[in-house]
């Protein structure tokens, strides 16, 4: 099935939620009536977003925020220290119910959502700032300090845990859990035959002392044949000094009787999939609660229709290639469900080559587990198992990159990352680009100056048009219609969506 769209041309002079000018954007956009996932794939590697159904491009030399397609490289991901810690605090919540008191590690709250249209959709308030919890936080703290008391009295055993993280990345299930008896039974007291009991700092500080003195020993037998012969990439000594990956950090061992159950569910944008529909009512009312508490929204902007219209209606058509994920491609929402009920939605689109994140919204009741991260963690590690099934699926898209605006900084945090370049569409590493735009809003990141845009539209009149049930090559249709004020659309038409996409889609005329 082709892709189908209606383009809507520019829109000019019209209000900027990064900088509040009042005329400062501008996009030129189109009404995708249903869209491919490989044309979608290929218009987002030329800057476009979607909205719903619409897509749209900034006029990135005459927009006063130019906004920069950035993705990350997730094969290569490293979680920093404020991600590490993000993922501690969600793992101690799970396993104790502990909530962490003072400030939040967090990064700056995205601007207010402005006008769906043409706004920066893509990730708008992924992450957040909204520390030291008021009502729930208050609540659960008191009651999370009763269960954790408990607790600490009834622990006498350490639990192993065994799980397939494969499974666990797409499916959120809880892992199975075996215990393993270590203490002596309540009642009875310490064990005098035994030495007295040391804190793991201390036992950990020994180990690797005691390795050491061995590592000496074995040197000074071994000679010249250790510096000629290192330890392999992949001997237990190599691994063990090397960083823990992303999904082991994700997915740390819980107790059996941990506090909480977190599940992460994935389901199809569409109201002939009965878990999409069974759902509904309770993702709708989260997104409500979301958008007047934090975008500060009244109830006739955030109800049923433009959550459905935002949200809900997606033009990418499904695909379940033989050779593609299991899931298959096009839009879905990855629903964070905490004890049974949903605290998060991630909408994302599952495209040939990447994992596009489109929005954002959770309980802001439990902003203190900083789940715009957290969930930005998820989506990477995600990826990460998409690409062991389908391998050319190997990129974490996070929308646009704004560095005039300091709150929408975050997203270059996310390294490796790159920068799309506004003029010739090549990926560009986000360190190279950072020295240009300190300088300047807009930039050409691409340093050839003699390089062009490869896929740029060089025959319009093969542009495919649908005009009265019939498809046509554009020099054909301008033929037929004879009249010259549509020609400048088209060809700007062209010009933005690229030879390729201007010849498999479809383009609208009335």
């Amino acid at each position: 099935m082709a892709s189908v769209v209606e383009y809507k041309g520019l829109k000019a002079g019209y209000h900027c939620g990064y900088c509040d000018a009042e005329e400062g954007k501008a996009s030129c956009g189109m009404w995708a009536h249903s869209m491919t996932v490989q044309d979608y794939q290929d218009l987002i590697d030329r800057g476009w977003r979607r909205s719903g159904k619409y897509v749209y491009k900034p006029v990135m030399n005459e927009t006063c925020c130019p906004q920069y397609t950035i993705r990350c490289r997730p094969l290569q991901f490293q979680p920093s220290k404020s991600h590490k810690k993000v993922l501690k605090k969600m793992l101690k919540f799970l396993a104790k119910g502990e909530i962490s008191k003072g400030n939040c590690e967090g990064e700056p709250m995205e601007p207010l959502m402005e006008d769906t249209i043409a706004g920066d959709v893509a990730l708008i308030n992924k992450l957040d700032v909204q520390c030291g919890l008021t009502k729930l936080g208050d609540n659960l703290k008191e009651r999370e300090e009763k269960k954790g008391k408990s607790a600490k009295k009834a622990e006498s055993c350490e639990l192993i845990q065994s799980q397939d993280k494969r499974a666990k990345l797409g499916s959120g299930e809880p892992a199975q859990s075996v215990a393993v008896p270590t203490a002596p039974k309540p009642g009875k007291g310490a064990d005098l035959s035994k030495p007295p009991c040391r804190k793991a700092k201390e036992i950990r500080k020994e180990r690797k002392r005691l390795k050491l003195m061995q590592q000496n020993t074995a040197g000074e037998r071994e000679g010249l044949q250790a510096q000629r012969e290192p330890p392999s990439l992949f001997s237990p000594e190599a691994k063990s000094n090397q960083p823990k990956a992303l999904e082991d950090l994700i997915f740390e061992s819980l107790p059996e009787n941990a506090s909480h159950k977190l599940e992460v569910r994935l389901v199809p944008v569409s109201f002939e999939d009965p878990e999409f529909k069974s759902s509904f009512s309770q993702s709708l009312s989260l997104y409500v609660k979301y958008q007047m508490a934090i975008h500060q929204d009244s109830p006739d902007e955030c109800g049923k229709t433009e959550f459905t219209r935002f949200l809900c209606s997606s033009p990418l058509e499904p695909e379940t290639p033989p050779n593609g994920p299991d899931c298959g491609y096009g839009s879905f929402h990855q629903q964070y469900w905490l004890d049974g009920r949903i605290v998060a939605v991630g909408v994302i689109d599952i495209l040939p080559y990447c994992v596009s994140s489109v929005y954002l919204y959770y309980d802001p009741e439990y902003s203190f587990l900083s789940l715009g991260v957290y969930s930005a963690l998820r989506e990477i590690a995600f990826t990460k198992q998409l690409h062991e099934q389908t391998p050319q699926l190997s990129y974490y898209y996070m929308g646009f990159y704004i560095h005039s605006c300091p709150k929408m900084k975050y997203k270059g945090h996310y390294r490796p990352s790159d920068l799309l370049c506004p003029e010739t569409y090549v990926w560009v590493p986000i360190e190279q680009c950072l020295p240009a735009l300190e300088n300047s809003k807009y930039c050409r990141f691409n340093q050839d100056p003699k390089a062009v845009d490869e896929g740029r539209s060089q025959e319009p009149d093969r542009v495919q048009v649908f005009y009265r049930k019939a498809i046509m090559p554009y020099g054909v249709y301008k033929k037929q219609r004879r009249d010259a004020s549509e020609e400048a659309d088209v060809l700007q038409y062209a010009s933005l969506v690229g030879q390729a996409c201007a010849e498999r889609m479809l383009l609208f005329r009335s």
